[in-house]
């Protein structure tokens, strides 16, 4: 196990480690639309648990599992971006309801009601709750997120960069970014702040939150793509406010 120096050797790093991969990619796959193969994260994150085996080094300050699992989610993003994992038309119909909730915000000076979107979009609620089934997987940041805005604004990003780096990812470990997410939380209706709370903190699956709010997995779906589309909303509209 270990080598003449004492320190686990790079095969057994491999090996010890292979268990947390799947663990990462089960858990990220849970968020993503069915489209998305496990298989192909597992792969991605067994690449990136050996780049973090040939990197680490014992001066780097951090136990190897804390590293690894930074290079292990890093890969598994990297496949997720090279296979445009998330249809054109999906993109498409997320903006559309981020758009539609963005101007009735404004509107209404409050968060819309479901049917106040599906009127806007000139669409039966149930089609409006289908479109939200259909846009699972959505996220609160997308890798395009930091380059082009829309309509000649900047993007609402580029109010939380700071320019100290030359990673834009470094930008959602900014003071300024992780409090404008807070405010965008404290803004959701009552219900979908539940659901974000069970989701990411109690990191409950959608069958397990259903069951405790008492609504099909399917509705859960709905409820978690509709919340996100209010914080990229309000996001956006917190940005293009703050530049005015």
């Amino acid at each position: 196990m270990y080598n003449v120096n004492g320190k686990v050797g790079k095969p057994n790093l491999l090996e010890q480690h292979a268990p947390l991969v799947k663990k990462l990619a089960h858990q990220m796959k849970a968020k993503l639309p069915p489209s998305v193969e496990v298989d192909d994260l597992i792969q991605a994150g067994m690449i990136g648990l050996l780049d973090a085996v040939n990197r680490y080094e014992d001066t780097h300050g951090a136990q190897f599992e804390t590293y690894a699992v930074q290079r292990i989610r890093g890969a598994m993003l990297d496949e997720l971006r090279s296979t445009d994992w998330l249809p054109r038309s999906i993109r498409q119909n997320t903006r559309k309801i981020e758009n539609a909730i963005q101007a009735l915000l404004q509107q209404l000076g409050r968060p819309p009601q479901e049917q106040e979107v599906a009127d806007h979009l000139k669409m039966p609620l149930k089609d409006y709750q289908e479109l939200l089934g259909d846009c699972g997987g959505h996220q609160l940041i997308y890798y395009e997120d930091f380059h082009d805005g829309d309509g000649g604004h900047e993007h609402f990003l580029d109010r939380h960069q700071t320019g100290e780096s030359d990673d834009p990812l470094q930008s959602l470990v900014d003071e300024g970014f992780r409090e404008a997410v807070v405010d965008s939380i404290r803004a959701l209706p009552e219900r979908e702040k539940i659901l974000m709370a069970l989701y990411y903190e109690q990191e409950l699956n959608l069958k397990e939150i259903g069951a405790v709010m008492g609504v099909s997995e399917s509705r859960v779906c709905q409820l978690h793509s509709q919340a996100i589309a209010r914080m990229r909303s309000q996001l956006r509209q917190d940005a293009w406010t703050g530049a005015a």
